[in-house]
């Protein structure tokens, strides 16, 4: 293998996926500031929001991740384009036309 090929940060770092726990280790350049212990030797820690363990692409199980609001504020961006909402102010303006 050719010298200083690789840069000199790459190390085994340990990634973990913070939805269900999941911890595994790989080589990486990755900057990290956190450390994790696993089977008594020290790596540094990669915290993911998702991986491989818990996409549901690849675990074929549905599940929302929603870490910021994102769904809640869709819903409520578009509430007035709903066909119950069409519907309950339809009702409301035959009430007040009566």
């Amino acid at each position: 293998m050719k010298k200083d090929l690789h840069p000199e940060n790459y190390r085994i770092v340990a990634f973990k996926d913070m939805s269900n726990e999941e911890v595994f280790l790989t080589k990486s350049t990755a900057d990290t500031k956190e450390t994790l212990e696993v089977e008594g030797v020290e790596y540094p820690l990669v915290k993911l929001e998702i991986s491989r363990t818990s996409h549901p692409f690849y675990t074929g199980k549905a599940k929302f991740l929603d870490t910021a609001g994102r769904i809640d504020k869709f819903k409520n961006k578009y509430k007035k384009f709903s066909k119950e909402e069409k519907t309950e102010e339809t009702k409301e303006e035959t009430k007040e036309e009566e």
